[in-house]
Parts: C-alpha cells; structure tokens; sequence
C-alpha cells in the first residue's frame, strides 16, 4: 500500500448537508467524524456552532467547515459575505462556497471575481480557507479554466468541482483539467460519486488532496481492512 490510515482519513471532508438530517442524526455524524479523524465536517449552516465546539472538545484535528451560497451560488454576495462572516463567528475554518454559475454562463467575469473575492477576504482575514464550487456539470470546459485561473489569481485555497445536488459529480476528465490548470498553490477538491475506497483512490492519482462523502465509515473501514488495522468502535 502507498497510503497511510492518516493519509487517507485527512482527505475526506465528511459531508453532513443533507437538508432531511435530523439533530440526532446530525449529532451521530460528527461522532462518525470524530472516530474516523477526518479532514473536517462539512455541515448545515445551522449547526455550525454545535458541531465547532464538539470538534474542539475531541481534541482531534478534525476541522469545521460549511457551505456558502449553497446550493445554486445564485445569492447575492451581500449575503454571501454576511453568510461568510457569521460562519467564522461559529467556529468554521473551512468554508466551502458556490459561484455564481448564471453570471459564469452569462461570462460576467468581473462579478464572478468581485464575488469569490468578497468570501475569501472575510475568510483569510480571519486566518480560515475557502473552497470555491464550480459545479461542473453546467459548465464548458472554457468556464472551468478561467474559474480556475480566477481562483488562482484570488488565492483560493481549493477549486472543487461540485456541490453533490447537481446533476453530476467529479469526473476524471474535471479533475485533471482542474488540476492542469491550476497552480501548486491551490488544491484541488472532488465531490460528488466518491463512495468508495478504490474510486477515492482513482481520484488521488490524480493530484487531488480532499474529497467530499457521506460514506465515511465505508470507506475508511475498507482502508482498516487492507491495512489490517483494527476497527473503529463507535
């Protein structure tokens, strides 16, 4: 194996915005979180606060992070930003937003850049990172690279390549053009069909260092299974 338990847990962003989620359920997903140290909790807005100051009781190193602008990226960036600003209040260190996918298709490019630009001031101000969501499955190829060389130029943290609620996920093909058009600087985040350990992996030959799942047990019991690491008891 050319991977570590760590490795692997530390790519997965667990995610936790299915708008159906109960408290309870929504309280068992960070324990799962917590269990398997991943990366970070990506969770409904609403819980934020809850979720940061259980994350900070564990004492793991798992991050709180949120959606921005989430699903459709259609808000405007006042809200954005007062979105922005009360997640950081809560404890978000993560904060994963939406672009404006009408004004990328109607190539308004200066309100694209205004509005990424607006979340990740409120973000890196505050000493926390942003992932900005293409949504890839609505764009050309030609939206995907300037998004990319946007982001670049920002100094976005991640570019990820969907929301999970749209009409498709991360493809191979997304992937390595994101990743081929972007500099070292900025990673590079899949959501969307990553439900296994072997499609994970496909995923992180490909220069990608975080994805997005709600299959986290799943996964991360199958790395146990072929590291011969005992199971996680929850």
């Amino acid at each position: 194996m050319d991977y570590t338990y760590e490795q692997i847990a530390k790519m997965i962003d667990h995610s936790l915005l299915n708008p159906t989620l109960t408290a309870a359920e929504l309280e068992a997903g960070i324990q799962v979180a917590i269990a398997y140290d991943v990366a970070s909790v990506c969770i409904l807005p609403y819980y934020l606060a809850r979720c940061a100051d259980l994350l900070r009781a564990s004492h793991r190193t798992v991050k709180a992070s949120t959606t921005i602008g989430f699903p459709h990226g259609g808000h405007t960036t006042a809200t954005k930003v007062a979105e922005a600003r009360q997640a950081v209040a809560d404890g978000c260190e993560e904060l994963d937003m939406v672009c404006n996918i009408s004004k990328v298709l109607s190539g308004d490019w200066d309100y694209v850049r205004v509005d990424i630009k607006a979340v990740i001031d409120v973000a890196h101000a505050a000493g926390q990172k942003v992932k900005v969501i293409f949504e890839n499955c609505y764009l050309q190829d030609e939206h995907k690279i300037a998004l990319c060389e946007v982001c670049a130029d920002l100094g976005a943290d991640w570019v990820k390549t969907s929301t999970g609620y749209g009409s498709g996920g991360a493809t191979d093909e997304d992937l390595k053009l994101m990743r081929a058009h972007s500099p070292a600087s900025v990673q590079v985040k899949a959501a969307g069909g990553v439900r296994s350990l072997d499609r994970l992996l496909e995923v992180r030959s490909l220069g990608i260092t975080r994805v997005g799942a709600s299959r986290t047990s799943q996964i991360l019991d199958e790395v146990r299974v072929r590291l011969g690491l005992p199971p996680i008891m929850l």
